[in-house]
């Protein structure tokens, strides 16, 4: 008998721990609701849990019914929270048995305020992604950059502009960008996510392309930025919308370099030293590369400024302390001798649009160069 290849058990093994995961977030609401419903609406209530379990991977299959969507992104959120309220409500109700208080009471008022909290941190969560900050930072590179002495920098990425993040978000950020006036436009990747066909349908591309800036508006892609046909359509499409794809190339930009890797998903992508190859170090450079890997190996190529996303330090507390473990740079400005790393943590949001520990923000990056 032949052996289950690994990703598929360890598919499997997700399936099972996320299964155990809802029953027992089932089972907590069924203990709450039991003394309070008839039967029949306790096994409609069962249906919907399996519902709603399922909607999050239907949704990802019937591109068709944007509602499956919405509902499984919302559902996420839900689930990653109660996961973390549940168990500190059961210690709770542990410890009120010990108490005199009658305990169908405090079990029925415990889940009010579980639901009651849960509402709150959804709500608290939608404010903080859909009200970006601008994040400002100041950095000087010891270079000569032409006739240039300062270059006001404005970065925006993760906006996975789709079904969630719509065209109110994207006006938001078109109207942010140019009251900062910027003298250059950075998106470092997941500009889409992952369905072009709902970013050219609502019209998102129209409006992104009244972002206005003294040189231009430049882009690398993400691990999001995905379609179905040739590559070329993609980067055809998202160019019409006002900015300049740099997919594994280098452009010079009133002598400032960028560079704009493919993402690190990619088979094909480039080495970094190969980009750079024939880019004199004199100048600055700008590096565009979606996931905030090999800051070494940027410094050690000459790279002065590395621009990133990706990690939206972690989206939903407390995923963060799994993205700050996991990145030398989870978010924020890092500098390594004269190498400057700033990620942001995101315009916009992947699954639920839901914040918490983390922020919607686009950044501002003031670079002075030498006279």
């Amino acid at each position: 008998m032949k052996e289950l290849p690994m990703f598929i058990l360890i598919g499997l093994l997700f399936l099972a721990l996320y299964g155990v995961s809802v029953f027992y977030i089932g089972w907590s609401g069924w203990k709450w609701m039991k003394p309070m419903i008839s039967a029949r609406f306790k096994w409609l209530y069962v249906v919907a849990v399996v519902f709603l379990a399922s909607s999050f991977i239907l949704g990802r299959f019937v591109g068709s019914v944007p509602a499956i969507s919405i509902l499984g992104s919302y559902w996420l959120a839900a689930f990653s929270l109660l996961l973390m309220l549940l168990p500190i409500v059961h210690l709770c109700l542990w410890l009120f048995r010990l108490t005199s208080l009658p305990r169908h009471r405090v079990q029925k008022w415990a889940g009010s305020i579980t639901l009651l909290i849960l509402a709150s941190l959804l709500s608290y969560g939608t404010l903080n992604a859909y009200s970006p900050v601008v994040r400002s930072y100041e950095i000087r590179i010891d270079k000569q950059a032409g006739d240039l002495r300062e270059l006001n920098v404005v970065m925006a990425a993760d906006m996975h502009f789709g079904l969630l993040s719509g065209k109110a978000h994207a006006k938001r950020m078109v109207e942010e960008i140019n009251t900062l006036k910027p003298d250059l436009v950075l998106y470092p990747g997941d500009i889409i996510d992952d369905n072009l066909d709902v970013y050219l349908d609502k019209g998102i591309g129209e409006i992104i392309s009244g972002v206005q800036a003294t040189y231009g508006v430049f882009a690398s892609l993400g691990n999001h930025d995905k379609y179905k046909g040739r590559m070329e359509e993609l980067i055809s499409a998202l160019e019409q919308s006002g900015m300049d794809i740099l997919y594994d190339e280098t452009v010079s930009v009133e002598g400032v370099t960028l560079i704009g890797r493919k993402d690190k998903t990619e088979s094909d992508r480039a080495a970094l030293e190969t980009l750079m190859a024939d880019i004199p170090r004199d100048g600055p450079i700008v590096l565009l590369d979606h996931q905030p890997y090999g800051l070494d190996i940027a410094a050690d190529n000459g790279v002065d400024l590395m621009v990133s996303g990706h990690t939206h330090r972690g989206q939903i507390a407390p995923a963060h302390l799994i993205t700050k473990a996991l990145y030398e740079n989870d978010w924020g400005h890092v500098q390594k001798g004269s190498f400057h790393s700033i990620v942001t943590s995101g315009y916009g949001f992947w699954g639920p649009p839901i914040r918490l520990g983390s922020r919607s923000e686009i950044v501002q990056i003031t670079i002075g160069f030498s006279s």
